[in-house]
């Protein structure tokens, strides 16, 4: 098991750099909150090593990774609390070397990134990230059927970062100099990388956002119907990450889709609504999907027609 300071070590790192998911988490009961901690500290620790605007050779973070790699599969000695907590945890819970391989290797594209040019490129390079995430929580959850809940904790996984791409397109590019708004969707409505790194949110960017916005809603909502399949007392917690996140789309439709001028941001009193709320609803039945749909604030599945959409007959005026 992780030591005293390790799990207080990354707990701190999941407060200070997630405090979103971080009020999910304290929803878990305390074998998995625990656990969560660990994990989440673990991919921050290895998220930073790109995600710095500090000079730092490309081959110097690629070193870092790889260290890192060896560390918490047990391959190099390393005394950093968060690695050797996550080594731990790693055996404890039979977690695959080939999901961490996938992480660690999906951290390593974003040293030299590339705007993506297809949704099934975003969608290969999420497998390796927020996916490879998913399938370890599954492993510390214990999913009493992993083959059934394995396909919606996928989606689910898709969801929170396609929300987090949406919500983070002025940082990605102008910080890391990353394009995770796909060239399919971006040719479509006249959406160019200049444009985005100027801030012009004109009207082909707001109807990009929308259909983003609408094929993440999709995943979301395959997600949340497969909370079921997990084990009875880690599904409270699933679902109000899941609203959470979700109410990311309301604080982008609230600002015209424009996320280039200011980053949409949830207050803590939001946050403690929509708990609220969640809590209340669920006390009533228990049942994933008619929570999220009473409680989340995207909108109904049907509202946007996606593979007909096109720059002339988007609704957004």
């Amino acid at each position: 098991m992780p030591t005293r300071s390790q799990l207080a070590k990354s707990e701190r790192i999941h407060r200070r750099t997630g405090r979103t998911f971080y009020l999910a988490t304290r929803m878990f009961p305390r074998r998995i909150r625990h656990a969560t901690y660990v994990l989440y500290a673990f991919f921050r620790v290895a998220d930073d090593v790109v995600d710095t605007t500090e000079t730092m050779a490309n081959s110097a973070q690629r070193e870092r990774l790889e260290q890192i790699r060896a560390a918490v599969l047990g391959r190099a000695d390393t005394d950093e609390p968060v690695l050797l907590a996550t080594r731990e945890l790693i055996r404890k819970h039979d977690i695959e070397d080939a999901e961490v391989d996938r992480f660690i290797d999906a951290m390593i594209s974003d040293i030299d990134p590339e705007p993506y040019e297809s949704r099934a490129e975003l969608d290969s390079y999420m497998r390796g990230s927020a996916v490879a995430v998913a399938h370890m929580m599954l492993d510390v959850m214990k999913a009493p059927d992993p083959g059934r809940a394995k396909p919606h904790a996928t989606a689910l996984a898709e969801a929170f970062q396609l929300t987090n791409f949406l919500r983070d397109v002025r940082e990605d590019i102008r910080d890391y100099g990353r394009v995770y708004l796909p060239g399919e969707t971006r040719e479509a409505f006249g959406v160019t990388v200049s444009q985005l790194e100027n801030g012009a949110a004109d009207t082909g960017f707001r109807r990009a956002m929308q259909v983003e916005l609408a094929r993440t809603e999709e995943r979301y909502r395959k997600g949340v119907a497969g909370i079921r399949h997990l084990p009875e007392d880690t599904q409270f917690a699933v679902l109000v990450s899941a609203v959470l996140y979700a109410d990311y789309h309301r604080a982008i439709v609230a600002q015209d889709y424009d996320v280039l001028s200011e980053r949409p941001s949830l207050s803590t009193w939001r946050k403690l609504s929509l708990l609220a709320k969640t809590r209340f609803y669920w006390a009533l039945s228990g049942d994933p999907v008619a929570v999220f749909d009473r409680v989340a604030t995207i909108e109904p599945a049907d509202h946007v027609e996606i593979d007909s959409l096109s720059p002339a007959t988007s609704p957004i005026q």
